[in-house]
């Protein structure tokens, strides 16, 4: 489905990703942690084509992307979805005109259509009926299902969840992650979930990978990064800061 191969890439002169080599199967779940800083969003701007590496290539299904101009692009795009750390939901458009957005850009025009395809996708995500409502009057996690709603509408092969449990208290977390779960098997999509959250990591991922200063530095399945006793691994999924004593 999608092979990172030796991404590069320098940002203000700072070298950010020193030759991610990743593979993701077909409906395959993956999820990425690591610190803050570490190139996790920055690597999924290069699945998205929205950053072009220094080095290395993106291969999805089967196509090396990196060499293709920006209208190439585009329908490798269309069958990505990506849902923002923030919702990135538009403030100024309603849940409807929202999710009927991208459908529009690629030229839908039939009323009844946008309706119908809307009202499945917020259906989905357990929303039906909020269409006429503004970004403003949702919840944190209502944002965020609005806003997956809106990255499944298309259907994607590939699936990518830029934090998306930030935020959010834990039940409302726990019901972000089945529905990563439940998309995946409803669509048979891929998913690469990239988190700061080890509850999420653990429940979502069939692999979880670490990275680590721009490189996957240890990957497996949740089971196996739980046991790995390499410290660097080990301290992050524990959420312990070596070095600071608070004991005396």
């Amino acid at each position: 489905m999608l092979e990172l191969i030796n991404i590069r890439k320098s940002l203000g002169g700072q070298e950010v990703l020193r030759g991610v080599n990743l593979k993701v199967g077909p409906a395959e779940k993956v999820v990425v942690i690591g610190r803050s800083g570490c190139g996790k969003s920055v690597m999924l701007k290069h699945i998205m084509g929205l950053l072009k590496p220094d080095a290395g290539q993106v291969i999805f299904e089967g196509t090396q992307l990196t060499a293709l101009g920006e209208e190439a692009w585009n329908p490798y795009r269309r069958k990505i979805g990506m849902l923002f750390q923030g919702a990135a939901l538009f403030d100024s458009l309603s849940v409807f005109d929202n999710l009927a957005f991208p459908l529009r850009e690629e030229g839908e025009k039939n009323e009844k259509v946008l309706r119908e395809k809307v009202a499945e996708a917020l259906k989905i995500v357990s929303l039906g009926g909020t269409e006429e409502k503004m970004p403003a009057e949702l919840s944190g996690g209502m944002k965020k299902r609005a806003a997956l709603a809106r990255a499944i509408i298309r259907k994607p092969d590939l699936m990518m969840y830029d934090e998306p449990t930030t935020g959010l208290d834990p039940i409302v977390a726990d019901s972000i992650n089945r529905l990563i779960l439940h998309l995946g098997k409803m669509f048979g999509m891929a998913s690469i979930v990239v988190t700061h959250d080890m509850t999420s990591a653990r429940m979502v991922g069939d692999r979880i990978a670490y990275l680590h200063e721009g490189k996957i530095y240890y990957e497996g399945t949740p089971e196996q990064v739980d046991r790995c006793e390499d410290p660097l691994v080990r301290d992050f999924v524990r959420g312990h800061a070596p070095g600071i004593d608070v004991t005396g």
